[in-house]
């Protein structure tokens, strides 16, 4: 160890930066699969639209200079090949000065579709990617030891998505305080996965055995971050350890594997393999580290701050570049399940016998019989809002009916993105979405009717509805 570097982290930096790189690759693979029906010239929310509206200063972006679909389908061609070529190691054969500026074009092409996302992308996982990625960029390559500054940035961000997790958790649903919310989680949560029926069903002691650890893990476990090793690398095993769990219980996009990257920083490796010999790093490299981190450190008041407050705020981001955020996951458990059934017919007249035909999506749950499927950390972000839509009416005013209205037209970019279209031959004449209570069913439904939900209509959410 130097007084700038640790190569005592060299083996755990090449594994982080492998490992973010092919996040990166997820993410946009996910922009370049599902932009033109979300946020396309064509699309629920036009970017185009959304650049009129905000000003340059709230959503820097690259489509300032231009968009079209196409241009979008190149700046997430780009991001794909540059992310495959550094899980690669790409980067570890470049000089050091290009390597980062690798980094950073990954940044900022992912910073231009984050910033047009619009409500597609207002979920945490996106900032925490920009924020771990900013960080990538100062981070270098096998030929330096990892910065000592960067190394200790990643652990605060680590520290505030779980910290910052637990005490959201301890601050809002008494079910949390009580350890009866995992009670209740694994069938209310946004994208069950196929194991969650099963983690739904195991004994209520061990849901609240469950709790007592989740608050152990978040509240208790990341101070221990910053002690000493080895104590640091037992506390982020900790943390990876219930990361996997919690990959196994549900669908939470990359959220899960970007948290157990950020630990894997923090863990020791030179009891695996000894570094090899390093040269010093360049001066102008350790200048613009410690320059950079300070910003850093000056940008952390504010979520600090928001950590301390008791009006806690959830997933904030306090800048337009995603450079420093708030974090937080189930302030609130829901004890119902609710979710919106679309359904469609050819017919022109409606009567009481009138046949509906009903739209699958690919995670969010519809029929009974189909058992959940593991997406993450793939994020199915039309599935992700009809859950959302499904809480409330307002998460779905901006985008609802222009989703309807392309169902209606048989738009085929939008149809894409569900799993099963009941209209191959032609759109339907009228759709309407019906709310419905979802409840997974017991051991004896399940081995009666081979059916993993049960669920009872509720009410109506959109009346019938056709093109005028």
């Amino acid at each position: 160890m130097t007084w700038f570097g640790d190569d005592a982290y060299w083996l755990s930096r090449l594994v982080f930066q492998r490992a973010l790189a092919a996040v990166y690759l997820v993410a946009f693979l996910c922009a370049l699969l599902q932009f033109r029906a979300l946020i396309g010239e064509h699309g629920m929310l036009p970017v185009p639209d959304h650049l009129r509206r905000v000003p340059a200063r709230a959503a820097p972006s690259l489509f300032r200079l231009h968009y079209s679909d196409r241009f979008f389908a190149l700046v997430a061609w780009a991001g794909c090949l540059l992310s495959a070529a550094l899980v690669a190691g790409a980067a570890d054969r470049l000089p050091l000065g290009v390597a980062m500026a690798w980094w950073a074009a990954l940044w900022a092409l992912y910073l231009s579709i984050v910033n047009v996302g619009q409500t597609w992308y207002s979920f945490g996982w996106e900032s925490l990617l920009l924020e771990t990625g900013f960080l990538a960029v100062l981070l270098g390559n096998e030929r330096t030891a990892p910065p000592v500054v960067v190394l200790w940035l990643l652990r605060w961000v680590l520290f505030r998505v779980e910290f910052g997790a637990g005490l959201i958790k301890i601050r809002g649903d008494p079910c949390w305080r009580n350890l009866t919310c995992l009670y209740f989680h694994h069938e209310t949560q946004p994208m069950p996965g196929p194991l969650s029926w099963f983690f739904h069903h195991l004994p209520d002691p061990l849901h609240r055995a469950e709790a007592a650890a989740n608050h152990v893990v978040q509240l208790f476990v990341p101070v221990l971050l910053f002690t000493p090793q080895p104590v640091a690398s037992v506390a982020a095993g900790v943390i990876i350890l219930t990361q996997l769990w919690l990959v196994l219980s549900g669908n939470f996009a990359w959220l899960n594997w970007l948290t157990i990257i950020l630990a894997l920083s923090a863990v020791d490796s030179s009891f695996l393999v000894d570094a090899p010999a390093l040269p010093a790093s360049p001066l102008w490299y350790e200048v613009t580290v410690i320059a950079v981190g300070a910003g850093l450190l000056a940008l952390s008041y504010r979520p600090a701050r928001n950590l301390l407050s008791k009006r806690q705020a959830m997933n904030r981001s306090y800048d337009a570049l995603h450079l420093v955020n708030a974090y937080g996951a189930f302030g609130t458990v829901g004890r119902i399940r609710h979710e919106l059934v679309i359904e469609g017919t050819d017919e022109r007249v409606l009567h009481e016998g009138t046949v509906w035909r009903e739209y699958e999506f690919k995670g969010k749950p519809g029929a009974v019989r189909g058992l959940p499927r593991q997406y993450a950390p793939y994020h199915l972000r039309l599935d992700w809002m009809m859950w959302f839509a499904a809480l409330s009416p307002a998460y779905a005013e901006s985008w609802f009916l222009p989703f309807i209205e392309r169902l209606l037209d048989g738009d085929r970019d939008t149809l894409r993105l569900l799993r099963h279209n009941p209209f191959p031959e032609a759109p339907p004449v009228y759709v309407r979405v019906r709310v419905y209570r979802y409840r997974f069913t017991t051991w004896g439904e399940l081995r009666a009717s081979g059916a993993w939900w049960h669920r009872t209509h509720v009410r109506e959410f959109l009346n019938p509805t056709r093109l005028s």
